[in-house]
Order: C-alpha cells, then sequence, then structure tokens
C-alpha cells in the first residue's frame, strides 16, 4: 500500500458518543486491515496532534512541516506496532515527541558548527607560517575572553551547545532552562561575537 500525503476532502462523520481519539483508534484499526480510505482519514487527522506536540517541544514555526513529515512516515513504517485498545493520541504524540528532539538536535548541532566554523582557523593555522601558531593562539585567547565576556545566558548557551556540543534537550536538562530560550540565547551570542571579531579586522 503506498503512502498518500493529500489530505481527504471530508472525514467521515463520529458517532456522537465517540471521542476524536477513539475516531483515530479506530481509523488505524481500518488502516491496518487495509482500508486505504481510512489510512489517508487517519493521517490528515493526526497533522493538527503532531504539529502540536512539536511546539510543545519548542520547535520553531518554520519546521514544524519537517516533523509532521518525519512522524508521518514513522507511522507509516510502525504502523503495525499500533494496538487498538490503546489511545491512538498518546502513541502518535510518543512519536511526536521523539522526531521533534531529533529535529531539536539536528538544529542545536548546526547551531554550533556555526561557531566552530568561525573560528576555523584558530584550530588549524597554516603549517608553512611559523607565526600562524601563535596567532592562532592569541586569537583562540580572544575568543576565550570575548565569550567570557558575553551575558550569562548567552556565555551558557555558547558553552553547552557551541563547545560542549550537547543537543538543545540535553542542555535544556543540564542548566534547567527552555530550548526556545537556549536557541535564542546562543544566536544573540554568535552574532555579538561576529560582530566583535569581523570589528577587529
Amino acid at each position: 500500500m503506498s503512502l498518500v500525503w493529500t489530505v481527504p476532502a471530508a472525514a467521515a462523520t463520529a458517532s456522537s458518543n465517540e471521542t476524536p481519539d477513539q475516531r483515530r483508534a479506530a481509523w488505524m484499526a481500518a488502516a491496518q486491515a487495509g482500508d486505504r480510505r481510512a489510512y489517508e482519514k487517519l493521517l490528515a487527522d493526526s497533522v493538527a496532534l503532531i504539529r502540536a506536540a512539536a511546539r510543545r517541544q519548542g520547535v520553531a514555526h518554520d519546521h514544524l512541516d519537517d516533523v509532521v513529515q518525519e512522524t508521518l512516515i514513522t507511522v507509516h513504517r510502525v504502523r503495525h506496532t499500533y494496538d487498538p485498545a490503546r489511545s491512538y493520541d498518546a502513541w502518535i504524540t510518543a512519536i511526536a515527541n521523539r522526531r521533534a528532539i531529533d529535529a531539536l538536535r539536528s538544529r542545536g548541532r548546526r547551531d554550533s558548527r556555526e561557531l566552530h566554523d568561525e573560528f576555523a582557523l584558530d584550530s588549524h593555522p597554516d603549517v608553512d607560517d611559523a607565526s600562524a601558531v601563535t596567532e592562532s593562539g592569541q586569537r583562540a585567547q580572544r575568543l576565550h575572553e570575548a565569550i567570557a565576556e558575553l551575558p550569562p545566558g548567552q556565555r551558557e548557551a555558547v558553552e553547552q551547545l557551541g563547545l560542549r556540543e550537547l543537543s538543545l534537550s540535553e542542555a535544556a536538562e543540564l542548566t534547567g532552562r527552555n530550548s526556545g530560550a537556549l536557541k535564542v540565547n546562543l544566536h544573540r551570542a554568535l552574532k555579538a561575537l561576529r560582530e566583535r571579531f569581523h570589528g577587529e579586522h
């Protein structure tokens, strides 16, 4: 059965005493039995749940669709493991949470690479230049001094996400800050460091 991402024009009318979770559980049970139309309705009806879970995890608005897509792909791959006697909403929310954390971790690593790329010459001096090692050491020292002068929140974000290369979720757990605040502080710190070092040239 091929996976179809288009949203059906209309969903079946639920019985008056059926909750949305029960309706989705019934659709999944039908999908497991080979009902393609029920499966399409289920996927379309699940998008709002996935987006809500991703937002709660701190995923930025412009990355929500990526989490939705990855979650639906995972649902398609593991749909046979769902037990219709259990809550469908809880099941898909758990999957969405994992995909959201994956997305945040990937974004955090990209942000930390920005920091390392910005000062890559500190670690890779020109081997043919006898003064390069000394210059590299001086630049590294200036970088550490600049980081030390950042506001506490920004310095913490750089140290945890940039230097220690922790994921957003790991840094949030360690520092007690939410992932959104850490991301904002990291971006502000990177901007401040770029402006400072570019101004020295």
